[in-house]
């Protein structure tokens, strides 16, 4: 692909926390990859949305995308994404609204559904470790790494339990059967002043109504987030850097739910990966080596632990089961020097036929985490 069909690329930040650190230190730090990253010539910078869990400080996505927005000047700044299991949809809509009233024509809101995940739900979504004997081996269509069904431990107790008392901490709302589609068409109806009760009275929310603002879906498989992306005419988010097993199914079904709407003729893809770029790609490869320790402590179900450095994570003596755990996530990490990166990112962008890449890097170091930003941006070059 030369690099005027190279499409354009965004920054989905974590705000991680290095060991050693804390989490005041992460957000400064998010603060100066954005304005790095506008330096370089991103087209968005978002930030993710995780609660009580030691290694990500980016718990509060309107806050901080407000701070980000006022430290740039010229960069989209989005969520990627807000989880609506935590909120009521007014709340997300006000909110979005009143930063883009600061900011207009800057802002993203991004949907996402998984705050209302339930341990049950991640059991069927994920193999259970030691299932079905030896994991099934990676397809490879057109340069691109195609995982199988990921491992985990969601199916021990003990593991849901936990989980389930975090979530219980933070939704508000404790029933399974809300619906998605609904409530993102609320977000909708607000921001566009044409809200009905279920009585059928008009509701006007003015901090919403009106605003500047692009919203998106953010979604991780072919169900509910990839249907309402598409029934409701909205740009959607493939998650390949969170569910690389379902990369390819997840586009498809939101093209094929595609309808036009007012603010969209056709379907529009991102894709997200995982990247460390490095000027060799053996100094890539120690930068990334601690992101599979990093994995096995989300996927066993204790949360994201501070980032380590490659020293520490060297540390840890790997069992086979582990591995299974992270095979998925750390087989698609996108890991080199900058040519050696850009050439897989086109493959992703050829088979997903995306229309922009959203590149989410972490490292131990601030510093590295920037230049590996700065090395893709200026080997990529995308297109204005």
């Amino acid at each position: 692909m030369t690099s005027q069909h190279r499409v354009p690329l965004s920054v989905l930040d974590l705000a991680p926390v290095p060991s050693g650190s804390t989490g005041r230190a992460a957000l400064r730090a998010t603060l100066d990859l954005a304005r790095r990253a506008e330096e370089f010539g991103y087209r968005r910078y978002w930030v993710a949305e995780h609660h009580l869990t030691e290694g990500v400080a980016s718990a509060a996505p309107a806050v901080l995308i407000a701070l980000i927005a006022s430290a740039t000047s010229r960069i989209r700044v989005g969520s990627g994404a807000v989880l609506l299991g935590y909120y009521a949809p007014a709340a997300v809509a006000e909110q979005f609204g009143t930063i883009a009233a600061v900011h207009p024509g800057r802002i993203d809101l991004g949907l996402g559904r998984s705050g209302l995940v339930r341990p049950e739900e991640l059991a069927a979504r994920f193999a259970a470790v030691g299932a079905g004997g030896p994991p099934a081996a990676n397809r490879l269509i057109g340069g691109v790494v195609i995982p199988p069904k990921p491992r985990s431990r969601f199916g021990d107790p003990e593991v849901r339990r936990r989980f389930r008392e975090r979530q219980e901490l933070l939704i508000a709302r404790q029933d399974a059967g809300h619906d998605y589609l609904a409530e993102v068409g609320q977000v909708l109806g607000l921001l566009a002043g044409t809200y009905r009760t279920p009585s059928g009275e008009p509701l006007h929310a003015p901090a919403a109504e009106g605003a500047a603002l692009q919203v998106w879906v953010l979604g991780s498989g072919p169900g509910a987030s990839a249907e309402a992306a598409g029934r409701l005419g909205l740009p959607y988010v493939a998650n390949y850097h969170v569910s690389p097993s379902t990369l390819l199914e997840s586009v498809e079904a939101y093209r094929a739910a595609f309808v036009p709407s007012r603010e969209l003729a056709r379907p529009h893809v991102v894709v997200s990966a995982d990247v460390v770029v490095a000027e060799e790609e053996a100094k890539a490869r120690e930068l990334a080596s601690p992101y599979a320790r990093w994995v096995l402590s989300i996927r066993a179900g204790d949360g994201a632990i501070p980032f380590p450095t490659p020293e520490e994570s060297a540390r840890h003596p790997w069992t086979e089961e582990e591995r299974a755990l992270v095979a998925d996530r750390v087989d698609t990490q996108i890991v080199g020097d900058p040519a050696s990166v850009v050439d897989r990112l086109s493959a992703l962008r050829e088979v997903t036929g995306a229309d922009e890449l959203l590149i989410t890097t972490i490292t131990h170091a601030h510093e590295d985490r920037v230049r590996s930003y700065g090395l893709l941006a200026r080997a990529w070059r995308p297109a204005p």
